[in-house]
């Protein structure tokens, strides 16, 4: 196995290490000895979906060896993080009659792990739980901070809870049998990073764009560990999102609403973030805030991992039900639509003083249909 790096989420007596490196989860031996210091008791829950358990899941049952193992497998897709799911998954706890010590394990990608911790939240008034990413969306950000929910109809993750794991093991070497899609989905949100916090890191994704599609191991470890870096620094200073923490919604806010509108069929997460952050930006830019480079430079670096960089028009996506969408958004506060925009490529900020019609007009002529195409 390589060797590690760690990045620690600095949360006092709550905090926990996030490790990455190739073999962690792949590699048995490795990772029972990151896995027995964490578990909470003998009792595991092993949560996984149809695609991935059958590349990993033997791996970690042998990794488990002498304990009491349970596992539980979800339909693949975003389409099945719902309360259905999150109630088969808690009957699933009480049928094995799993104690308060038990521990479960999220082994695949952002809605097993976001799902699982839901669950590890809810079960007994919250039971351990440890994160197993395994697609790189996962493991830059979904897998970190403690945010966990399922999606509702009406809205994306809107019912949830905040529950750290006890540790996240990022084993680069499960990017191997990650579709290139995926990857794609995953890059949105490592550019995301370098787009409202790390001007240098940004510049940095731009020259190695082209290792990072060919996954190369040293630029990818380095872009992940950047990655979770910044949201290390971030979760540490703002746990419960009172403040800057929103900033890690960047382009999310119109994403979201966009998944909402294609309900979750349409684009995976990743996509639809790498649509909002453009059109966030494109939004600054009409509002006289922000360069009229930034988006364009942010357009061309997502492209470089055939990311969508502006709404499918064939999907007939509304102005009207974007803003239905985005008006029930998590974000909202009293009524009043907040959104993450960059003052320039490094720095972002919130702003709640959006004005509605100015909204209302720019997604009018971003989706409605068009003749001519963003650059």
């Amino acid at each position: 196995m390589t060797d590690r790096v760690q990045v620690d989420i600095e949360l006092g007596e709550r905090g926990y290490a996030v490790q990455i490196g190739a073999g962690l989860v792949t590699d048995a031996q490795a990772l029972r000895g990151a896995l027995v210091p964490v578990l909470s008791g003998s009792e595991v829950m092993v949560v996984s979906n149809e695609r991935v358990a059958p590349l990993y899941l033997e791996t970690v049952r042998e990794a488990l060896s002498g304990y009491r193992v349970a596992e539980f497998l979800l339909p693949d897709g975003e389409r099945f993080k719902t309360l259905a799911q999150f109630e088969r998954l808690q009957s699933a706890l009480i049928e094995a009659r799993f104690s308060r010590r038990c521990t479960l394990i999220a082994l695949g990608g952002g809605v097993v792990g976001d799902l699982t911790g839901f669950a590890a939240a809810c079960y007994q008034r919250g039971v351990a739980f440890v994160q197993l990413p395994t697609t790189l969306l996962a493991q830059v950000d979904s897998s970190v901070g403690g945010k966990t929910a399922v999606n509702h109809p009406l809205g994306k993750n809107m019912i949830g809870a905040f529950h750290q794991p006890r540790c996240v093991l990022v084993d680069t070497g499960t990017l191997a049998t990650l579709p290139s899609r995926e990857f794609g989905a995953g890059m949105a949100e490592v550019i995301k990073y370098g787009a409202i916090a790390d001007e240098q890191f940004f510049d940095w994704l731009e020259t190695r764009a082209t290792a990072l599609a060919a996954q190369d191991p040293t630029a990818l470890t380095r872009a992940i560990q950047r990655s979770v870096g910044v949201k290390a620094e971030i979760v540490a200073a703002d746990e419960r999102e009172a403040g800057r923490r929103a900033l890690l919604n960047f382009g999310h806010t119109f994403g979201h609403a966009l998944e909402t509108c294609t309900h979750y069929e349409h684009y995976l997460h990743g996509e639809a973030v790498a649509v909002g952050m453009v059109l966030a930006a494109r939004f600054g830019v009409a509002s006289g805030n922000l360069a009229a480079s930034i988006p364009e430079r942010l357009g061309k670096l997502l492209r470089c991992f055939a990311l969508p960089t502006e709404v499918d028009r064939a999907l007939n996506v509304s102005a009207a039900a974007m803003l239905d969408a985005m008006g029930r958004d998590k974000k909202v506060v009293d009524g009043q639509l907040r959104l993450i925009l960059l003052r320039d490529l490094g720095t972002a900020y919130v702003t709640d003083t959006v004005d509605a019609v100015e909204l209302q007009t720019f997604l009018e002529r971003e989706l409605e249909p068009a003749t001519g195409t963003h650059g």
